[in-house]
């Protein structure tokens, strides 16, 4: 896939979306992206994380709070029809390069004209 197709989430991130609903508590969270290490959240609950790719860091973090670290062929294992399962994905707008997107300066001046 195309990297605007999987982007990046965060620990905080994963720990907000869960933390929202009693409902998500022992899902197996999915990621179609990398996971990243957030170093502004003190605490990670323990959890099951599946993603494509994971830092170094985010790994650590996971394991060290007593959850689980799994690649998508290994959650296509133990849950082959994604139940019990809760997909998230990155904000898709915070690339850089969505910055530069749009009209410009010069055709803003002549269409204004």
């Amino acid at each position: 896939m195309s990297k605007i197709n999987r982007p990046p989430i965060s620990l905080s991130a994963i720990t907000r979306q869960v933390s929202t609903s009693a409902s998500n508590e022992g899902k197996i969270v999915v990621a179609v992206g990398t996971v990243t290490d957030d170093i502004r959240l003190t605490t990670f609950p323990k959890l099951t994380v599946a993603a494509l790719r994971f830092t170094r860091s985010a790994k650590e973090r996971i394991v060290n709070a007593g959850g689980e670290v799994l690649t998508l062929d290994q959650l296509a294992l133990r849950a082959p029809t994604g139940s019990n399962t809760l997909l998230l994905r990155g904000k898709r707008n915070t690339r850089e390069a969505v910055k530069h997107f749009g009209m410009g300066m010069l055709s803003s001046l002549l269409y204004y004209q």
